[in-house]
């Protein structure tokens, strides 16, 4: 289940956001990506700060609604392949979006991606969470691993 936001345009028809507060009803990155695509679409691409803005907008709406939304990342479609570069300075080339998109769009919380074995991209949602170097853990991107739960 989740909240489907739909708009005119060609380029963001519609976007769906999926938060369960459940922990046992989170999935992992290729889960999320298979549902997302059982269900016609792909798990999200950002192709601008405008488009950053217009998620994190809609972010912020569903948290106002009273839903009790809490701390909790959501997935994004950016992944690495694991090719065994993972460690070295080139790592954060070797993201790439899930949709086959091109979008050289980055977010990335300060210090990240940390690379090593985690390939899978989630966006920051972790509003009780202390700020760290880079600010609040909010909406900014972290690499994490594909199995964790979100």
């Amino acid at each position: 289940s989740g909240q489907k936001v739909c708009y005119g345009d060609f380029k963001h028809s519609c976007y769906k956001l999926a938060y369960f507060q459940d922990l046992s009803r989170r999935v992992g990155f290729q889960e999320a990506r298979q549902a997302c695509e059982i269900d016609g679409g792909s798990l999200l691409s950002l192709g601008s700060e405008a488009e950053q803005q217009l998620i994190e907008n809609m972010l912020q709406n569903l948290t106002k609604s009273g839903s009790g939304i809490s701390d909790g990342d959501f997935w994004i479609g950016l992944w690495r392949s694991g090719d065994g570069l993972a460690t070295s300075s080139a790592c954060p080339d070797l993201y790439q979006w899930a949709d086959g998109s091109i979008s050289p769009f980055r977010n990335w919380y300060t210090d990240e991606p940390s690379c090593g074995s985690e390939a899978c991209v989630v966006m920051y949602h972790q509003p009780t969470a202390n700020p760290g170097l880079g600010g609040p853990y909010l909406y900014q991107w972290n690499d994490d691993r594909c199995n964790m739960k979100h």
